[in-house]
This record gives structure tokens, C-alpha cells and sequence, in this order.
């Protein structure tokens, strides 16, 4: 039996692509179940993750085996995956009281409890869905059809952060949709800084991920958008040929490299648009774009406006 991890994305690559990373919350929820209960979720068009917090059960995800849960198990659902939660009674599995739940769209810092059963809980879950993408490029988990789950322990701290998420929206204060984001961005990094590590395969189950060769290609993209970045530079850097690195970077993304590299420098001009006082020549050159022309032009084809405006809405200094 093969004890070591199957080859992986380097830990430099997976820096520069987790760089480019932007994660929003779809819907976010704490799920208790009683014993002898079942409760189940309704599927959403959106990666679901599931943290169980206290006791002791199982989840169950289409015709798949069971997943046991116990404290500190995650476990992330394919986009559309009805999931049921699940706490033996005296009888164990069978004879169930079931109750059905559908998940919701939030509004900018809602939450939503959902119970299954009466008495204290004897399961309790974070729930969320969510869209986790590359540089606006790519969905992280667009490719996904399997669950993944992965036991954590206490010292991994995701149940604080994912707690702190719930308290945030209960809050209400100004920027808590901003930093719930942030921290289930926190814990998906911890997630796929387990990939590197994990006995198991599940990483490969990420479309990019799996081919470590084109991840090293998108994050030299990643990192500087502005290089002077060909269809040949990118294919050496991936060690491949132009024919065989364009081929294998679409079936990785499901866009071209060129596309992709379009969309991550219009991505770091509208942050620096955004967030400094630069003038839209400087922005363009450092976006890579030769003039301001078609600089514009292609930002006003992806945003539908001008870099201007964008740059007029800047307060400026005092």
C-alpha cells in the first residue's frame, strides 16, 4: 500500500493560485438534530460545507455510503446534493423522524437555524453554501461530483472560525458579510493546505488541482498578470508543449490560457482602480495592456464601465 500522498500541487504553486482566491457566502445556517431524528437539506446551486460541532452521527449525500460524523468531521457537497444529517435513536437508524428543510439565498447578513426534533440537540453543524473561485476565473469546485470529507481536530480551530462567521451575521454591524467571507476563506485554505498532506485522493477531484503542471502555468499568471505572459512562455514554464499545455489548461479551467490571463489582469486593474489613486495609463500598463485604448475596451466589455468612472468613484485624498 502506497503511504505517501499522490503527487500534488507544490507548495509555491498553491500559494500563488489560493492568492487569487475569492470566496462569498450563498447561504449560511446552524443545523441541530435530536435523537432518533433526521434532518435533511434541500440541494442548492452551490458548494455546500458542513462542520459538525458536537456529538455524533452520520451524513448521508445521494446514494453514497454514509459518512460518519463526529466532532470536528468536514464535509464538502457537490453544487445541487440534497444532505441529510442523521442521529441513531433507540432503535439505530432505522425508524427515523424526518424532517425537510431547503436552504435559502441570504440577504446581506441573515442566518437560519434549522432543527430536527424537540428536545437538546445531540448534533450540532455549521452549514453553509457558497462560491469559492479563482481570480473570477474559474469555480473551485465547479468540477466537483464526489463529496469530500476530511477529519479535523480541535487545534485546526475551524469550528471558531466558522462560529465567529454565524456571530458576525447575527451581528449585523457594517462589513459582516465582508468578514464572514473571510473567515470561510480561512477555512478553505486550511482545507486545501490539507490536500498536501491527505492519504486521500479527493484533491484530484479539483479540476486544476489534479494537474499539477497547468496549476504551476495559472499561478505564474496569478502572482504577475502583467508579465509579458505568451501561449509559448506559459506552455515552458509548464514543461509542455504549446498544443498539449492549451489542450490541458482548457480541460482544467474550461477557458483558454489567453482568456484566463485576460480576466486576471482586468481583475488587479479594477482592484487598483479601486483602491489607489493611480491614473487609467498606469493602471493599464500595469494591467499589461500596451494603451489605454484597448485597456478600455476590453475592461468595458468584461465590467460594462468605463475604468474612468471606476477611477472618478475613488474619494480622494484629504
Amino acid at each position: 500500500m502506497n503511504e505517501r500522498p499522490l503527487l500534488r500541487i507544490s507548495p509555491g504553486d498553491l500559494e500563488g493560485v489560493l492568492g487569487t482566491l475569492d470566496v462569498s457566502f450563498v447561504a449560511l445556517s446552524e443545523c441541530l438534530v435530536s435523537m432518533g431524528y433526521s434532518l435533511e437539506l434541500g440541494g442548492m446551486n452551490a458548494p455546500g460545507i458542513h462542520y459538525n460541532i458536537v456529538g455524533t452521527g452520520r451524513a448521508l449525500i445521494g446514494n453514497r455510503d454514509p459518512i460518519p460524523l463526529m466532532p470536528h468531521t468536514l464535509i464538502v457537497v457537490p453544487p445541487n446534493s440534497p444532505f441529510r444529517i442523521e442521529v441513531e435513536g433507540s432503535t439505530g437508524f432505522t425508524g427515523l423522524r424526518s424532517v425537510k428543510k431547503q436552504p435559502q439565498m441570504i440577504s446581506s447578513s441573515t442566518i437560519r437555524r434549522f432543527s430536527a426534533g424537540d428536545g437538546d440537540p445531540s448534533l450540532i453543524l455549521v452549514c453553509g453554501y457558497f462560491h469559492a473561485t479563482y481570480g473570477a476565473c474559474a469555480e473551485l469546485f465547479g468540477s466537483l461530483t464526489e463529496p469530500i470529507f476530511e477529519q479535523f481536530d480541535i487545534d485546526d480551530h475551524v469550528d471558531t472560525k466558522l462560529q465567529t462567521a454565524l456571530s458576525e451575521l447575527v451581528a449585523q454591524e457594517v462589513g459582516s458579510g465582508a468578514m464572514s467571507a473571510a473567515l470561510l476563506k480561512q477555512v478553505i485554505v486550511l482545507l486545501l493546505r490539507r490536500s498536501l498532506v491527505s492519504m486521500n485522493a479527493w484533491v484530484e477531484r479539483f479540476s486544476m488541482l489534479s494537474d499539477p503542471l497547468v496549476a504551476r502555468a495559472f499561478a505564474a499568471m496569478a502572482m504577475r498578470p502583467s508579465d509579458d505572459h505568451s501561449l509559448q512562455s506559459l506552455a515552458h514554464t509548464a514543461c509542455l508543449s504549446r498544443s498539449a499545455f492549451a489542450a490541458r489548461f482548457t480541460a482544467a479551467i474550461g477557458k483558454s490560457p489567453m482568456q484566463v490571463l485576460r480576466e486576471l489582469r482586468l481583475r488587479q486593474a479594477m482592484f487598483q482602480l479601486k483602491a489607489s489613486g493611480l491614473a487609467v495609463e498606469l493602471v493599464a500598463r500595469n494591467a499589461g495592456y500596451a494603451s489605454r485604448s484597448s485597456f478600455t475596451k476590453a475592461f468595458r466589455r468584461t465590467y460594462g464601465i468605463e475604468p474612468s468612472a471606476v477611477r472618478r468613484s475613488v474619494p480622494a485624498e484629504a
